[in-house]
């Protein structure tokens, strides 16, 4: 019997990627389209039949579908996402300037009510009449909520009531801290929350469309996500934590990156439209950080492969430094629309402004930038200031130029606010750009980014000179500064796995001197231990000049085009859960997790009941995750120092995981 097909796809910023693959003749087709963030259905279904049509297959033969997608990186490396509510159970106004999240909160409602429970799972009475009040007007100017409680991970009962009452009168996606982690940490645990709740309707939108689409087509399999442990989730578990997703494209590169190349050890960088992601293979493996994933300077308690995500990729804002002597060149970490896809996209009214601002004798501080609605439902523009939705509605379907969408000061901070929220793109010059001037990248408009180049290129240094003498050596300014800003971010990204994190390379002066080869009696050099693998459509035109300055072998596999597709396809469902045993009182043992809390007379009792649980419940999750005969391992770790000639437990944790391979239809 013919082994099923398994179709997997990858939702990226500017491109969607879709692979057919056989797990005996590996990738049978490939396909690319752009993504549409308006409609995700539009771009999947893109580069779907372009697959189905070159590989010529029937529909039946396929028997899973994965999916890997950078969305919620992107959003939150971008600051955006949905407005959520923010609800606090037992904790107090201070709580909020721990570990960043006031920061992530931002403007966003933050409720406070009485009530959570102690590390022993004890209650203090929960009082619900604030949050009763509030709800009818909160629920009108937030898409989402976040509820954390004090001490949920040892007793959840109050999570579980506000979000029942949210629920019932809002019918708004509501995340509970405890339902993503089982770390203690209440801050920690509430800002991971809150980006959840911020995701939940970019992930649900992005679900939705792919299964909308695949339902139309006729392709009935089971639907995975990518993890961004690159693991793989059901995609109904994936709409519930989207958090989880995080990160979910690097892991799957990574993933794509191990079996393309059969490398067991080589430095990983992916360069998408946003970001560029960098990770270490080691033995074959990737690490995982076991403090939490780190994105957009939030560090949350989503486990995921120690990956480090930079908002540097080939669609990154373009900025001209143009206050010392010499102009200097700083990309991102902003991604914009490049003018050459806009064009494409749009037709000729993007070319007709950058001509009209070519033609004027003064240089215009807004020259070469548009404004568009980036097409999303409508929910998330609820709760604009009066002055926010005034300038929305003047922004429409087609390119807006800056210079007559804005007429004073005041309104580009409120512009930035549209585009943090994910309302509107703002289109400009490129990378991208750039490479099509230089005739490295063909796919778009060439007219509309030389147009682009020539409008920069105008701008004037220090000294009064134009800051490059034609639109081409402003291009290779602009490929020579995102070659030197990669190389920076892949030695951070190597030097903090080496346990040095505390050396910018940016701003290190040996660094600068031997990444620049400059002269000296004293030479400084840098170099790799191991191959840099470049992943990313864009690979071939950026990591040998990358790889070059780096002193590495320069890898760039076949399909490393789509290595987040195929990455989708190759993983492993895996369901991780963790109860605790911990003892209150003499001779009372209170175990914890996966579950209401419950109270055993013995130690032995209590550890195999808590080894009990804690399998039961990683075998569910894996197995209503789609896996077919999934294994369990189990890890104890247990704290009983002696005390004073006797044994005295303090903790003890059974973390059990469970993993196997989707079922195929």
């Amino acid at each position: 019997m013919t082994a099923p097909l398994m179709l997997g796809i990858d939702t990226g910023g500017t491109y969607t990627d879709a692979v057919l693959f056989d797990e005996d003749r590996g990738v049978l087709a490939k396909a690319k389209a752009l993504t549409t963030r308006h409609d995700l259905a539009i771009g999947i279904s893109g580069a779907v039949e372009a697959v189905l049509a070159e590989a010529e297959v029937p529909l039946g033969a396929i028997g899973l579908v994965s999916l890997s997608t950078t969305l919620a990186t992107n959003a939150l490396v971008e600051g955006q996402g949905g407005r959520a509510g923010l609800i606090m159970i037992g904790f107090q106004p201070e709580d909020l300037q721990r570990n960043g999240l006031a920061d992530a909160l931002g403007s966003d409602p933050v409720l406070y009510l009485p009530g959570g429970h102690d590390v022993h799972g004890n209650e203090t009475a929960l009082d619900l009449a604030a949050l009763e009040q509030a709800l009818p007007q909160l629920s009108q100017t937030v898409s989402s909520f976040a509820v954390a409680g004090y001490f949920a991970v040892r007793n959840p009962s109050h999570e579980i009531r506000v979000r029942d009452l949210i629920r019932g009168v809002s019918h708004l996606p509501v995340t509970c801290s405890h339902e993503l982690s089982s770390k203690l940490g209440g801050p920690r645990r509430a800002l991971t929350t809150l980006l959840n709740a911020r995701l939940v309707s970019m992930i649900d939108r992005l679900v939705e469309a792919c299964e909308t689409y695949l339902d139309r087509r006729g392709i009935h399999a089971p639907m995975m996500v990518v993890r961004g442990d690159g693991a793989l989730i059901s995609a109904a578990e994936a709409r519930l934590r989207p958090i989880e997703t995080i990160l979910s494209g690097p892991a799957a590169s990574l993933v794509g990156a191990r079996y393309l190349t059969g490398l067991d050890n080589a430095v990983v960088s992916d360069i998408g439209g946003t970001t560029t992601d960098v990770a270490v293979l080691e033995e074959g493996r990737p690490r995982l950080d076991g403090d939490g994933a780190v994105v957009g300077g939030f560090r949350t308690m989503v486990e995921a492969v120690a990956m480090r995500t930079y908002g540097l990729g080939g669609d990154s804002e373009v900025r001209i430094d143009d206050r010392g002597l010499r102009a200097g060149i700083v990309l991102g970490p902003r991604r914009l629309l490049p003018l050459s896809l806009s064009a494409a996209l749009h037709g000729d009214s993007v070319v007709t402004v950058l001509e009209r601002q070519l033609r004027s004798a003064h240089i215009g501080r807004h020259d070469g930038r548009f404004a568009v609605r980036t097409g999303v439902p409508e929910q998330p523009a609820a709760g604009l200031q009066p002055q926010e939705m005034a300038l929305y509605q003047r922004i429409g379907t087609a390119p807006l130029p800056l210079d007559q969408l804005l007429t004073t000061t005041q309104q580009k901070a409120t512009l930035d606010r549209l585009v943090a929220r994910g309302l509107v793109h703002l289109c400009g010059l490129t990378p991208s750009d750039a490479m099509h001037v230089l005739g490295r990248q063909n796919q778009w408009r060439n007219d509309a980014a030389l147009l682009g180049l020539q409008l920069a290129a105008r701008a004037k240094d220090g000294s009064g000179k134009p800051i490059a003498a034609s639109p081409e050596v402003l291009a290779l300014m602009i490929a020579d500064r995102l070659t030197r800003q990669s190389a920076e971010i892949i030695l951070g990204a190597c030097l903090t796995d080496d346990g040095l994190s505390d050396i910018d390379p940016a701003l290190s002066l040996p660094i600068d001197r031997a990444l620049g080869e400059q002269p000296g009696i004293v030479r400084f050099a840098v170099a790799l231990d191991r191959p840099l693998v470049g992943l990313g459509a864009s690979a071939p035109v950026y990591y040998p000049a990358i790889a070059a300055m780096l002193s590495a072998p320069s890898v760039i596999p076949d399909h490393a085009d789509v290595a987040n597709a195929v990455g989708a396809v190759v993983g492993q469902i895996r369901a991780t859960v963790v109860v605790t045993v911990s003892c209150p009182e003499e001779d009372v043992f209170l175990i914890t997790g996966a579950g209401v809390p419950v109270r055993a007379c013995g130690e032995e009792e209590a550890f195999e009941t808590a080894r009990s649980r804690a399998r039961s419940e990683a075998l569910a999750h894996a197995v209503a995750s789609g896996a077919g005969d999934p294994q369990v391992r189990l890890v104890e770790d247990i704290e009983a120092p002696m005390i004073e000639g006797r044994r005295k437990l303090v903790e003890a944790r059974f973390i059990a995981t469970a993993s196997g391979r989707p079922r195929f239809t």
